[in-house]
C-alpha cells in the first residue's frame, strides 16, 4: 500500500468536530462542577459554619450534603469523557513496543491494522463495562449518602470505551483524520 490516504467525507469530518467538541464540554463541565461543588463544600464547613457558631448561631451542617460523592460521579463522567478526547488528540498512551518490527513501508496498512485491533479491544472493553452496568443496576445499587442508582452514572464507562472505539474504527476507514501524535510522548 502506498503513503496514499483515503480522504474521510466532509460529514465524518464535521461528525467527529462536533463529537470531539461534545466530549470536551462534557469534561469541562464536569471537572467545573467538580471545583465549584467542592469549594462550596469547603467554604460552608471551614468559614460559614465557623462564623455562625461564632455569632451565636446554631447552624447544624455546613457543608454541602453529598459533595464528595457527587464530585465522585462528576469524575466518573469526566474522566471517561477525557477517554474519547485523548484519542481524538493523539494524546493518550502509546507504548513504542514494535514500532521497529516491520519494515517502515509498512507503516500505513500497520497504522490501520493496529487501529481495527484497538478498536475491537475497546469494544470488548466496553461489552464488559455494559456488564458491570447491568448487574449494577439489576442489583438496585445505590450511591451511598445521596440514595440514588449509580448505573446511569456508571454507563459513562463503557460510554468512554465505546467512543474510543468508534473512532479507532473511523481512523482505520480514513487514516488522514488520524491526529498526529505529539513529537514528545510519554
Amino acid at each position: 500500500m502506498g503513503a496514499t490516504m483515503p480522504a474521510a467525507p466532509s460529514g465524518v469530518v464535521t461528525l467527529l468536530r462536533g463529537w470531539h467538541r461534545l466530549e470536551c464540554w462534557i469534561a469541562v463541565l464536569c471537572f467545573s462542577f467538580i471545583a465549584v461543588v467542592l469549594a462550596i463544600d469547603v467554604v460552608g464547613r471551614e468559614a460559614y459554619g465557623p462564623v455562625m457558631r461564632a455569632l451565636g448561631f446554631e447552624v447544624g451542617a455546613t457543608g454541602l450534603f453529598g459533595s464528595q460523592k457527587l464530585a465522585v460521579f462528576a469524575l466518573v463522567i469526566g474522566s471517561f469523557a477525557g477517554i474519547g478526547v485523548a484519542t481524538a488528540t493523539g494524546v493518550h498512551l502509546l507504548p513504542r513496543v514494535g514500532f521497529k518490527w516491520v519494515p517502515q513501508s509498512w507503516g500505513h496498512t500497520m497504522d490501520r491494522v493496529a487501529d481495527v485491533v484497538t478498536g475491537v479491544f475497546l469494544l470488548g472493553v466496553a461489552y464488559y463495562g455494559v456488564i458491570f452496568v447491568l448487574a449494577s443496576k439489576e442489583s438496585g445499587v445505590l450511591a451511598a449518602v445521596i440514595n440514588i442508582s449509580a448505573w446511569p452514572i456508571q454507563m459513562a464507562i463503557p460510554a468512554g470505551f465505546i467512543s474510543a472505539a468508534l473512532r479507532y474504527f473511523v481512523f482505520a476507514a480514513w487514516p488522514a483524520v488520524r491526529p498526529v501524535p505529539p513529537a514528545f510522548q510519554e
